[in-house]
């Protein structure tokens, strides 16, 4: 499917991993997904990053939050990515480096 509030991200992260401050992304699921809200992105930063850049990049968008990927379910690279209310809540109580519980 092509939902544009997807593709914005999608592009924005082929531009940040143009710039090389971003070394891969994923979007597991993609063909499923009917709004931004219920993705979930995951990405590894540039060996040289520490992420935050990419976080203030993609701040722009509503109800943006990031947390360590440590399920590995979905995707190995390091970060999952969401952008829904419930998640940004979830996350709030955890920082970027704590592993989530």
């Amino acid at each position: 499917m092509h939902i544009p509030e997807i593709i914005e991200v999608k592009e924005h992260l082929d531009r940040l991993k143009d710039s090389g401050i971003l070394s891969a992304w994923e979007l597991p699921y993609e063909n499923l997904l009917t709004r931004r809200s219920a993705a979930i992105f995951f990405v590894t930063p540039a060996a040289n990053d520490s992420g935050e850049r990419i976080w203030q990049e993609l701040d722009r968008y509503a109800e943006f939050s990031v947390r360590p990927n440590t399920e590995k379910k979905l995707s190995a690279l390091d970060y999952r990515l969401t952008f829904s209310k419930e998640e940004k809540e979830k996350n709030s109580v955890k920082t970027v480096d704590e592993p989530a519980a």
